[in-house]
């Protein structure tokens, strides 16, 4: 079945974007992600079918679309190749979504949006449903997942993985909660074979205690760990010890490495040890500093460390455009977290308010936008305020 293809297209293009999301804000969302895969696999597919012109339409599949209020036009501009297959299981699958409770409005949301749905058995279906129904709470929880992440569904491939996946997880302790939220936006990690998935977890949990981490707390940390960055499982378990050990020879102690994994929330396992010391090597030469004063530097803003060279060039000269010295940088580099827009955004609101950033701290530019909104409203509280001095005599007129 050509959906097959699909699927594996979809595993080859996901590590790629993964890699590039190196060059993105280390809180990145796995949704976003997920569905770039997605849209750019499937459309790597609907090449494949080179004929798709010169073959005819499954009228059976128009028809039954039809019926559904489906906009077949939507599907003919985006996945026109799930049109032209010989057999296809419409009323089947729309009947399983309604028993599941998706009226028709949401049935025919769902197979515009994947429409290759109904490239799937219903055996395979109903397996998937089992599948998921091992983390939902019922069947309203699931129908509404799947309208909202159609594609994670209707991805049946490696189904014993899966299932083996989920059930490793809730071994581990992870809630249901957090696991549907990887299905939906990192399902990869339950294509892995479980042994795979394992042997990472284990080298995770012999690096945290040979870091210095207690036995006591191990189990939360990792669970954390991959609450925040389920990604972790794609790497390898030699990858994780190169970037540990390169972390170590650069002079960083294991509590100093063990603060690393948790400020970074384990996306330093994405990186190389290769960028990473290129990044290092841009940092020392911009901050012209030592080597104990750049690790310092890392370790208050493990951003340096995280973030490739064109990235950090990117935003450090945004920021010398706006007047900003090197030297205030260097006194707060967490402000290289911060993309040039919302640097250039945050000054111009502060100095609506006539706060000279140049001459000033870049605190106030720091933190996220609630930290941010913060700091701007104490400023202008401040601003605002009338002095008043409560022992000055009151001038009272006769």
């Amino acid at each position: 079945m050509m959906f097959r293809g699909a699927a594996h297209a979809v595993r080859d293009a996901f590590p790629l974007l993964l890699t590039r999301s190196q060059y993105c804000n280390p809180g990145l969302n796995f949704s976003s992600v997920w569905t770039e895969v997605v849209n750019r696999s499937f459309a790597m597919h609907s090449t494949y079918t080179t004929d798709a012109k010169s073959r005819e339409e499954n009228k059976k599949t128009i028809e039954s679309l039809y019926r559904l209020s489906v906009d077949i036009k939507k599907i003919r501009r985006l996945k026109e190749w799930v049109l032209l297959q010989d057999v296809a299981y419409v009323k089947e699958i729309a009947g399983i979504l309604q028993e599941m409770g998706a009226d028709e409005a949401a049935v025919a949301n769902i197979l515009e949006r994947c429409p290759e749905a109904i490239l799937h058995t219903p055996a395979e279906i109903n397996s998937q449903k089992a599948l998921w129904q091992l983390v939902c709470q019922n069947e309203k929880q699931l129908i509404k997942l799947i309208e909202q992440f159609p594609e994670s569904f209707f991805t049946t491939e490696h189904h014993e993985n899966q299932k083996a996946n989920i059930l490793f997880f809730q071994e581990l302790g992870l809630k249901n909660n957090i696991i549907t939220r990887f299905l939906t936006s990192a399902p990869n990690i339950f294509y892995n074979p479980v042994e795979k998935n394992k042997n990472v977890i284990e080298t995770l949990q012999r690096n945290y205690l040979s870091l210095g981490g207690s036995d006591a707390n191990m189990k939360i940390w990792i669970l954390k760990l991959l609450s925040q960055n389920p990604f972790i499982l794609l790497n390898s378990p030699n990858a994780i010890q190169e970037n540990l050990e390169f972390l170590q020879k650069n002079g960083f102690t294991d509590h100093e490495v063990l603060h690393l994994l948790s400020k970074l929330k384990g996306f330093i396992f994405q990186l190389t040890p290769a960028t990473m010391q290129k990044s290092m090597f841009f940092s020392k030469n911009v901050f012209k500093c030592s080597d104990k004063e750049l690790k310092q530097l890392v370790l208050t803003c493990p951003a340096l460390l995280y973030y490739s060279v064109p990235v950090l060039e990117e935003r450090l000269e945004g920021l010398l455009k706006e007047g900003i010295s090197v030297a205030q940088i260097r006194e707060t580099p967490m402000v290289l977290e911060l993309t040039t827009q919302i640097v250039q955004y945050r000054i111009k609101k502060l100095s609506a308010l006539g706060y000279d950033i140049k001459s000033g701290t870049l605190e106030s530019l720091n933190g996220t936008k609630k930290d941010f909104e913060v700091s701007y409203g104490k400023i202008q509280s401040k601003k605002e305020r009338p002095i008043f001095n409560p022992v000055a005599p009151i001038s009272i007129e006769d």
